[in-house]
């Protein structure tokens, strides 16, 4: 008899995402939402003394995931497309999670029709970490069907272990077209976490019981950086004039490229491309008298647009 067994519990797993119901988009770090719900409705009382209760129109939850390097074209294409409203079918994606254990046996299985993303976050950098980078998406679904058991198995798990470790938050470049700034910002040791998102309206239709979604405005993150003092003279003098001064006009605004770097630091895995950066804080980080950390500077800019694209070298081949 058999001192071990192979069989586990039903705890945790793996996650899957595809498209379209066959397109594989890889493999995710963690998934919550997506349960459908409907809000409750409360009537006046009536002469029984009880309040009626029925149920409204039928609502999903929003389906939020985080997942690193080593995701397909496809994935990251949705991403691109999410915030291009030249195309709003562009963005819409249907698809499933699907839930595997140890072994990769199918277990259960979420699907989604006409998902919109909402939320679009890049992870703080941190040129101390040493942990994972992980970016996190969040969409609006029209609909979800949750399938408990699920069947069939994965003959050879598409994943490469090599391509999802190479995403550090310590391994970043940031750099402005205005070449009088690359001194300072080689001296960058922290940016703050940028989270992009997009409003999604229902569009309600009285035949048909679950909503359609638009896509709605965009609202874009300021851009927060960390740098030695010692080296921000650039900042103080861009802040002066930008804002005691009034000089803040489009010509005195910056372009900005945010790299996210493998951990040989030669390969780009991810490029944000920030327009018309402008200052609107400069202040120095609380220190103590006779401590000897360095003292530092955080500069804050709005930003009016992002550009996310990827390289090769961050996808699954």
């Amino acid at each position: 008899m058999a001192i071990t067994k192979n069989a586990r519990a039903y705890t945790g797993g793996k996650y899957n995402l595809t498209f379209d119901g066959h397109t594989d988009a890889g493999w995710i770090k963690s998934v919550e939402g997506g349960n459908a719900t409907a809000d409750v409705v409360v009537e006046k009382m009536g002469a029984d003394h009880i309040a009626r209760k029925h149920l409204a129109t039928v609502k999903y939850e929003d389906v939020s995931f985080q997942c690193g390097t080593g995701m397909t074209t496809d994935f990251y294409d949705w991403i691109n497309t999410a915030f291009n409203h030249t195309n709003n079918d562009a963005g819409r994606r249907t698809g499933s999670i699907n839930h595997y254990d140890y072994d990769y046996n199918l277990l259960s299985s979420l699907e989604f029709r006409n998902g919109l993303i909402t939320e679009f976050g890049m992870p703080a950098l941190d040129a101390s970490s040493k942990d994972s980078a992980l970016m996190t998406i969040k969409f609006k679904p029209e609909i979800t069907r949750k399938i408990i058991k699920g069947s069939g198995k994965v003959g050879n798990p598409k994943m490469d272990a090599a391509v999802q470790k190479k995403w550090l938050p310590s391994n970043f470049r940031l750099r402005f077209t205005d070449a009088a700034f690359d001194q300072a910002l080689s001296k960058v040791n922290k940016i703050e976490a940028l989270v992009i998102k997009q409003k999604v309206v229902e569009n309600a239709v009285g035949e048909i019981r679950d909503y359609e979604q638009e896509p709605s405005s965009v609202e874009i993150p300021n851009l927060v950086i960390t740098l030695a003092e010692s080296h921000a003279d650039q900042f103080y003098k861009w802040h002066e004039d930008f804002v005691i001064y009034g000089r803040n006009g489009q010509d005195q605004e910056k372009q900005g490229i945010l790299e996210y770097l493998t951990p040989d630091l030669t390969t780009v895995l991810f490029t944000l491309n920030f327009a018309q950066l402008g200052v609107f804080k400069v202040a120095p980080d609380k220190v103590e008298a006779a401590g000897e950390a360095i003292r530092r500077v955080k500069v804050e800019m709005y930003c009016e647009d992002i550009k996310f694209s990827y390289n090769s070298s961050a996808t699954f081949k």
